[in-house]
């Protein structure tokens, strides 16, 4: 393999102009080496209004070498429904456009490996999620090899931004994993990456973290968020990439650099992958699979560098986030809009991100009782419910619910309807918020007025045990779970009925799928319960997959289960029947964890869990199906 190596050191200025393709080619190297995209990559407003295209002028390279006569597309990703054909925009008639056998447009890169699209696009709608395309092409070899094997790709982002932000594209091995990992949610293949029409925002976002974890004007990774504040794995991103280059350096699928990569990226019962791209989602969607036969795949001369010096224990890729006056933080929660918000346990405020981590707030929003914070609910008019449970002024004993508007304005503090050092909150789709007692044992219910419908006293005493988590199930009722002993409890709506049911010992998550089952973290037990909304416990004792003294627990998008891990600094997953997919070690080892406490999921596909014991927020990026947000209720596909 040949090339120098490249350091991932990477400004965030917007990249230097060139008047003319020529200019471009003989100052790239001082453009790379002073200059950056443009940080400003936040999804705007959807449109469906068409924009012309504009020239985009870049590079195909494998490690760091040229690939020469690679068909070039230009494509969006598709939106009538999840995984759906993505769009060819390059037009046919156009000169220097070829067309495929799909009746698919694509332009060829020259002897040094470039590519000029000028003028033959155009943008369907002006919010479309744009992507480039790379398939095929000779990296050096000589005889005119053409390593079919090759597909690569750079997620540019929304249409109408595309021309502005990017005056250079170089698309490479890490362009392609940093877009594989980030779109994976969205992704069956190379030209069908889509999502929902219902989802836009959610596809969106995800191109936009591809740009907060890499650069397609430099095709590297970032070391840290545009925005300053989360730090990239970025030598684990190199490293991957490493794994897939000589794959792209080789003469195609029958070399050792390709059979060696596809039979380790093959899933267990799964298809042998044909091509790079493949390659790389099956390695993303699973893991922990073969991780040291990936990991033998790199060299210390590899063409990304600084890399991983010893084998990971996944592929799982995180972000780890600070600010926004985070405290040991504890429940989280997303809205609408796809903007995090967290309680704090030692800060009197309440922390709020953009989806791409970015602080709504730098110091976090105060105001009212806010004080000892562990619980937090978005309810479906957007407005934010934290349980306090210690008070302050006002509230000096028992605690209080504060209620915050979107922009992060405490509304109303109350401790009416019997709270008692609250614990958790859980909303449903009619705008009612349950909280969970811990003080007294028992239950409160709020109308979206923030009235108590269960009046001046609490719901329960007798049957909950020191609850501590909250779901709600397809029929309305609340299930609070009762750490103190191994049962659950199902309360009617109107508080007419109560059903304890036998989980494990110390539940201490709860969430609902889209069938209405609960699912339970048993955090002294150290295992998971699946229960019916009758009441039928269907499955108990699931343990393995790193599962340590489990705390939250969340349902995705395909009904797999997610785990944060109190004590194992880790997350869990399961499949909808229980079987365990993480291995036993649990995923994410190197992300930083530091006592796990709560976890959501976005439209996206990305998992947020806040790290309680070192007040950080990570983002496990593309891990899991995406989820219509706020969660009220059961799991919803967005």
């Amino acid at each position: 393999m040949r090339g120098f190596a490249f350091v991932p050191a990477v400004p965030t200025r917007p990249c230097r102009q060139y008047s003319t393709f020529t200019a471009l080619v003989l100052g790239l190297l001082s453009a790379l080496l002073f200059s950056g995209c443009s940080a400003s990559f936040a999804p705007p407003a959807s449109s469906t209004s068409s924009a012309a295209g504009g020239s985009l002028t870049g590079r195909a390279r494998g490690g760091q070498q040229p690939i020469t006569a690679a068909s070039v597309y230009l494509l969006a990703a598709g939106n009538s429904g999840l995984q759906s054909a993505s769009t060819s925009l390059l037009s046919t008639s156009s000169p220097g456009i070829s067309t495929d056998g799909q009746g698919r447009g694509y332009a060829t890169t020259d002897a040094n490996g470039y590519f000029n699209i000028t003028g033959q696009w155009n943008c369907v709608n002006a919010g479309d999620q744009i992507y480039i395309l790379v398939l095929g092409g000779n990296p050096g070899l000589s005889g005119g090899t053409n390593n079919t094997a090759i597909s690569m790709l750079a997620a540019l982002g929304t249409c109408s931004n595309v021309v502005s932000n990017y005056p250079f594209i170089d698309i490479d091995e890490v362009t392609t994993v940093a877009a594989v990992w980030a779109l994976q949610p969205f992704a069956a293949d190379p030209f069908h990456v889509g999502a929902t029409s219902t989802n836009a925002a959610g596809l969106a976002n995800a191109f936009a973290t591809v740009n907060n974890i890499s650069t397609a004007c430099y095709g590297a990774a970032l070391t840290t968020t545009p925005n300053g504040n989360g730090a990239v794995p970025y030598k684990l991103i190199n490293t991957l990439a490493n794994i897939l280059a000589p794959c792209v350096n080789s003469s195609g699928g029958s070399s050792t650099g390709c059979s060696t990569l596809f039979t380790a990226a093959t899933p267990s019962g799964g298809t042998t992958p044909a091509d790079t791209f493949t390659a790389a989602l099956d390695m993303a969607r699973n893991p922990s699979n073969n991780i040291s036969a990936l990991f033998g795949l790199t060299t210390p001369s590899a063409p990304f560098q600084p890399e991983l010096t010893t084998a990971p224990n996944d592929w799982t890729l995180a972000i780890a986030y600070t600010g926004a006056g985070m405290s040991d933080p504890t429940g989280i929660s997303i809205d609408s809009n796809s903007q995090i918000w967290l309680a704090n346990d030692t800060a009197n405020v309440v922390s709020a991100f953009s989806n791409l981590g970015v602080p709504l707030s730098s110091v976090g929003y105060s105001g009212g009782a806010l004080h000892e914070s562990f619980g937090i609910a978005v309810d479906s008019s957007n407005n934010i419910w934290v349980t306090d449970e210690e008070g302050v002024s006002g509230y000096p004993s028992r605690g209080s619910i504060s209620v915050l508007s979107n922009s992060g304005t405490v509304t109303t503090n109350t401790n009416a309807g019997g709270v008692y050092f609250p614990e958790a909150a859980a909303a449903d789709n009619t705008g009612c918020v349950w909280i969970v007692n811990y003080g007294s044992s028992s239950v409160t219910f709020f109308n979206s007025s923030v009235s108590p419908i269960n009046g001046s006293s609490a719901w329960g005493n007798s049957y909950l045990s020191f609850p501590v988590a909250l779901a709600v199930d397809n029929n309305l009722y609340g299930w609070a779970a009762n750490q103190s002993s191994s049962t659950v409890t199902r309360i009617a709506p109107d508080g007419s009925s109560f059903l304890n049911v036998t989980s494990g010992s110390g539940p201490s998550g709860i969430a609902a799928d889209a069938s209405g089952n609960l699912w339970v973290s048993n955090y002294y037990g150290d295992s998971i319960s699946e229960i019916s909304s009758n009441g039928t416990v269907i499955q108990n004792g699931l343990s393995g997959g790193g599962v340590y003294h489990p705390q939250a627990i969340a349902v995705d998008g395909a009904g797999n289960i997610w785990v944060v891990n109190y004590r194992g600094n880790n997350i869990s997953e399961l499949n909808s029947s229980g079987t365990f997919l993480s291995p036993s070690t649990g995923l994410g080892t190197a992300a930083g964890l530091v006592e796990p406490f709560g976890i959501v999921l976005d439209s996206s596909g990305n998992s947020w869990v806040t790290s309680f014991g070192n007040s950080k927020l990570v983002e496990f990026v593309g891990l899991a199906v995406p989820v219509k947000t706020p969660m009220l209720g059961p799991v919803v596909t967005p």
